[in-house]
């Protein structure tokens, strides 16, 4: 469960905000948001809800390490990332996946 804190963190210096921004947007104390950034708490539901719409994202962004559909997320997020890139870089990174997927060792049918 620390993931669902790691992704709050980076959600929130993607938007060059301090803990002290986070929580003032959500009312809660800034010691509060770093206890759930280490993973020394995992907020109740409605928290979850005033962490997310503060920062602007959806729920899944930030529980996709804890979801077993999380990579569907993840691979959403990283073509985006890949989109904002040359071709010619793209074909490099889509080199080395396959490469990868080559040596993998568990391949699902």
């Amino acid at each position: 469960m620390n993931s669902i804190g790691k992704n709050i963190r980076i959600y929130r210096r993607m938007r060059k905000w301090r803990q002290e921004d986070l929580a003032e947007k959500t009312g809660l104390s800034t010691n509060y948001i770093g206890m759930v950034e280490r993973g020394e708490k995992i907020p109740a539901l409605e928290t979850f809800i005033s962490i997310v719409n503060a920062l602007g994202v959806s729920a899944d962004m930030i529980l996709a390490d804890v979801l077993d559909t999380g990579y569907v997320v993840k691979n959403s997020l990283l073509a985006e990332k890949l989109d904002k890139l040359s071709k010619e870089d793209r074909d490099k990174i889509y080199d080395v996946i396959d490469t990868m997927i080559k040596h993998s060792t568990k391949v699902k049918p």
